[in-house]
């Protein structure tokens, strides 16, 4: 953990020295309205380069994706400071980066640490009662360790039960629906788009009373069909020469279960922000820190530095933990946050910004909101690109105002949740987990489908409950 913890340090400590320095002249917020279209090109490049830089340079990008990042953030950050001056400049980057890139990042590194550090052993048999028992066991706790945490802990489990099954490749594809994505509905600890929307004012607990129902409706239409489609396939192979069996049936066992307590202090530490207003707040120029949010943080940095503590290296290699998906996950979000400056500076603009288009497309000939096109479309982007960014641009062309989008908005900000949040599944690249399960499931010997061939997967399941959905919740 050490390189990653100290680089968002040191990434906040230089931001804040900038932000004190005396020749830093600060003024007034960036003005979206006087942005043109061609400001959301770095947004749309570094988006595009995650998304098709896997597949179609895979070496390329696996050692050179932070040089990707860094030269998208260049290129917002040059003409920013060259059109709008380095104070506003200076005060637009410190505002991103200190209150919501940096305790984003590091709720990420908390979750990650804790969840790798909780290895399930053992091998069960992959019966249809088996697998769509893991499916909705992950489905639930993704809420609390994230969806990122509840694939890692899985997958492998799941892979073990069925490596002796002819037809296992459905058994992956509904996990990633449901565990990777669904399942992190609830609360801003299961999806990264939600925490973003915590840290914009959202109560920790508006998810889990306004999205449960769509939740419930998703995930047990997805559940029933998986039971019926694997009781199908497993009764297909009982009459075929049985397969070898890699690991055969053993009692499960946890190991480093105080990691579940470790994830039981990161929920209490962001309660605490979210509860807890002494109006104590540090003065940096741009970024008010509060001192809630700060102690927030530290809190989580040393329950991520606990648990690397108190579980031994051993289980994490057993688990097959590594921190590249972190680090990836921290150069790159560093890049999104500062091209996604003046894309959020237009939004906030609203009709008067160069996204009046969209902004027609989300609003009714009556002026409301058009819950169902704020659903597709948030989720659409989302299939594609990263959920977390596209549910910010969206929250704030719903306005940006929690408490309006909380209760009046309520049914906005439900749609806008729901598609980054279900719709990530649509894709492999959608929702970080994503593409590390296929990762793994491919190299466990799974015949994965390719990037199309997992989108007719998708494309014939997922959308249908979708369109359901839309009829149920958003019309």
């Amino acid at each position: 953990m050490g390189g990653t913890a100290l680089s968002i340090i040191r990434v906040a400590v230089a931001a804040s020295l900038v932000a004190l320095c005396p020749q830093a002249a600060f003024a007034a917020d960036l003005n979206g309205a006087a942005l043109g279209a061609i400001w959301a090109l770095p947004f749309a490049g570094i988006l595009l380069s995650i998304a098709l830089g896997p597949l179609l340079f895979p070496h390329v990008w696996e050692h050179h994706y932070g040089k990707f990042a860094a030269f998208w953030a260049v290129l917002t950050l040059a003409p920013l400071v060259a059109t709008q001056g380095a104070g506003i400049a200076a005060s637009a980057v410190l505002h991103t980066m200190l209150l919501e890139y940096v305790p984003f990042i590091i709720l990420l590194l908390a979750l990650f640490t804790c969840a790798g550090g909780i290895l399930v052993r053992g091998n069960l048999h992959g019966s249809p009662g088996v697998n769509t028992a893991i499916l909705a066991i992950g489905t639930c706790i993704a809420s609390v360790i994230g969806t990122t945490g509840a694939s890692m802990v899985l997958i492998r489990p799941l892979l073990r039960a069925n490596d002796n099954r002819r037809y296992n490749v459905h058994t992956v594809v509904f996990f990633i629906f449901l565990v990777s994505n669904i399942g992190g509905s609830l609360t801003p600890l299961g999806d990264p788009p939600l925490f973003l929307g915590f840290l914009r004012g959202v109560d920790f607990f508006w998810t889990t009373t306004h999205i449960f129902p769509d939740t419930l409706f998703a995930a047990g239409i997805l559940l029933a069909l998986f039971f019926a489609m694997d009781t199908y396939f497993y009764r297909k192979e009982e009459g075929m020469p049985p397969q070898p069996d890699p690991t055969p049936d053993s009692g499960l066992r946890l190991e480093g279960t105080v990691n579940f307590a470790l994830i039981g202090g990161i929920i209490a530490a962001i309660l605490m922000s979210a509860y807890w207003k002494p109006g104590i707040v540090i003065p940096v120029p741009g970024a008010p820190l509060e001192i809630q949010n700060v102690a927030r943080d530290l809190i989580l940095l040393g329950i991520a530095f606990a648990s690397l503590k108190v579980t031994s290296r051993s289980l994490r290699e057993r688990n097959g933990f590594s921190w590249h998906p972190i680090q990836e996950v921290a150069k790159l979000f560093a890049g999104i946050f500062i091209a996604m400056i003046p894309v959020l500076a237009m939004l906030k603009a609203g009709a008067s910004g160069a996204f009046a288009p969209l902004v027609a497309l989300v609003t009714g000939p009556d002026g409301q909101p058009n819950e169902a096109a704020y659903f597709w479309l948030t989720g659409g982007l989302s299939s594609f690109l990263d959920n977390a960014p596209t549910y910010l641009v969206f929250f704030e062309l719903a306005g940006g105002d929690p408490k309006y989008l909380m209760t009046a908005g309520a049914s906005t900000l439900a749609a806008i949740s729901a598609g980054a949040v279900f719709m990530g599944a649509n894709s492999y690249i959608g929702n970080a987990p994503n593409f590390m399960v296929y990762a793994i499931a491919r190299h466990a010997g799974v015949k994965m489908p390719t990037f199309f061939g997992y989108m007719l997967w998708s494309g014939a399941i997922l959308v249908p409950i979708f369109i359901a959905m839309t009829f149920v919740f958003f019309m």
